[in-house]
């Protein structure tokens, strides 16, 4: 292939990162914005060893999986990949993705993976949005990111984020242009306002409203809490001066109500601040720890270990089934959340450390702790190989593995030994984009 030619390809799948995939000769040229089923005319831009990226040019023949969208940046945004895409076959790709990761990358045959769990309408799902805030030719600009880029593009309404978010994109756009608020510039390092961060309840009506600045203070923040404060039950200020692309620094001042919200998953309340992590969609989130809960098959006398606990959010949902839950976390102050919400829901049967997972989980196994059950619920880069080891050492009759990453998880996969993969679970957490969560059960082989 020759870039700047034009080629006519059918595409044939949708790579992990959400482009369509053809072939040319026995090389994989991706194209984005294409699906399965398409034929297109695409242009060459890039050439390299073993694959080749085009630019959409013509859609010539549809596939029978696309579907319109009434999204009006669809294409331009970076954060949903799939939305053009079915959402029966966005389910369905999503299972095939994780067959196709375990046995490729964990070279694991006949591992049962059962159909993605979906949602009834996987719209405005989602409790939490960080919108970035630039200024371009005099104009503010509020929105996402495009993909591969700082580049905003500029948005009313998201279609998977809460309603409730464009009337206060729309305050907190007006309240900025209206008393001349000087936003943040990236290169430079000069301005104020850097992003606006919302939290939203399912369960309750609670909204915070978090705007994120370059400095202390908010000029005129009075007129923003009068334009908020009949919708929001939280509006603070984040103060982050740093460098580089962290959003959120570590000090929040509250400007008006409570310094955070409350939300629930089962029976279970949990506070959420600023800086607190909280699975994005509630509904599936319950989904997500039930089938935990459901492969855990706790009868009441079993010890549980949740590594990776966050807030305590699986910590304590198993707790109630369990005789007793070590969670283990690396951020101090997730630590503190998960012990603040164990005591606000009556729990006292958990127990929380702070430190890196195979530093913590190893030395409290050499003092002579032991688990009939260990969850796992790790970052995108999976486990680490250290904790792995220990968990193996520690012979858990069954390991649970919830997963961020199908990649991740086909490795840790292949590295347990002594365990059988029993099921795998996918569960939608994020329709419309191209990442799927999935619940792993692994048994002791006997």
């Amino acid at each position: 292939m020759n870039k700047n030619e034009c080629y006519k390809l059918e595409i044939v799948d949708i790579s992990s990162e959400g482009m369509g995939v053809g072939k040319h000769d026995n090389c994989a040229v991706f194209v984005p914005n294409t699906i399965m089923g398409d034929v297109v005319e695409a242009k060459i831009i890039k050439v390299a060893k073993n694959y080749a990226v085009g630019k959409l040019l013509e859609i010539i023949e549809p596939s029978e999986f696309r579907k319109d969208t009434s999204c009006e940046i669809a294409g331009k945004c970076g954060g949903c990949q799939l939305q053009n895409v079915t959402y029966t076959k966005q389910l369905d790709w999503k299972r095939k993705r994780v067959q196709d990761a375990i046995k490729r990358i964990g070279k694991l045959d006949g591992i049962t993976v059962l159909p993605t769990i979906g949602m009834d309408e996987p719209s405005h799902y989602r409790n939490k949005a960080q919108y970035p805030i630039r200024k371009v030719d005099g104009k503010i600009q509020i929105g996402f990111f495009e993909k591969r880029s700082h580049t905003i593009v500029d948005l009313n309404e998201c279609m998977i984020q809460d309603s409730r978010n464009t009337e206060i994109i729309k305050i907190v756009r007006n309240f900025l242009e209206q008393n001349n608020i000087s936003i943040y510039k990236e290169e430079t390092h000069k301005g104020l306002v850097r992003h606006l961060l919302i939290k939203t309840s399912y369960h309750f009506d609670d909204i915070m409203v978090c705007v994120v600045v370059n400095g202390e203070k908010l000029p005129h923040s009075d007129k923003l809490v009068d334009g908020l404060k009949n919708i929001c039950s939280s509006i603070c200020i984040n103060v982050n001066t740093t460098k580089g692309n962290t959003i959120l620094g570590n000090k929040s001042i509250v400007l008006f109500g409570e310094e955070y919200i409350e939300d629930k998953i089962g029976e279970l309340t949990f506070k959420i601040s600023p800086l607190t992590f909280f699975q994005v969609n509630p509904l599936q989130t319950e989904v997500l720890y039930s089938k935990a809960f459901e492969f855990a098959r706790l009868t009441g006398s079993e010890t549980v270990f949740d590594v990776y606990c966050g807030i305590g959010t699986i910590s304590l949902f198993v707790a109630k089934q369990a005789k007793k839950v070590y969670g283990v976390e690396i951020v101090e102050s997730a630590i503190e959340n998960a012990k603040q919400n164990a005591v606000a829901n009556g729990i006292e049967n958990a127990e929380f450390f702070v430190g890196k997972a195979e530093d913590v989980v190893t030395d409290l196994y050499g003092k002579g702790a032991t688990a009939d059950v260990v969850i796992v619920d790790p970052p995108r880069k999976g486990c680490d190989e250290k904790l792995l080891d220990t968990i193996m050492s520690m012979s858990p009759k069954r390991i649970v593995y919830v997963s961020c990453d199908p990649a991740t998880l086909a490795r840790d996969l292949a590295y347990i030994k002594g365990y059988a993969v029993e099921v795998v679970q996918p569960v939608d957490m994020f329709p419309h984009t191209n990442h799927v969560e999935n619940v792993v059960l692994l048994s002791k082989v006997e």
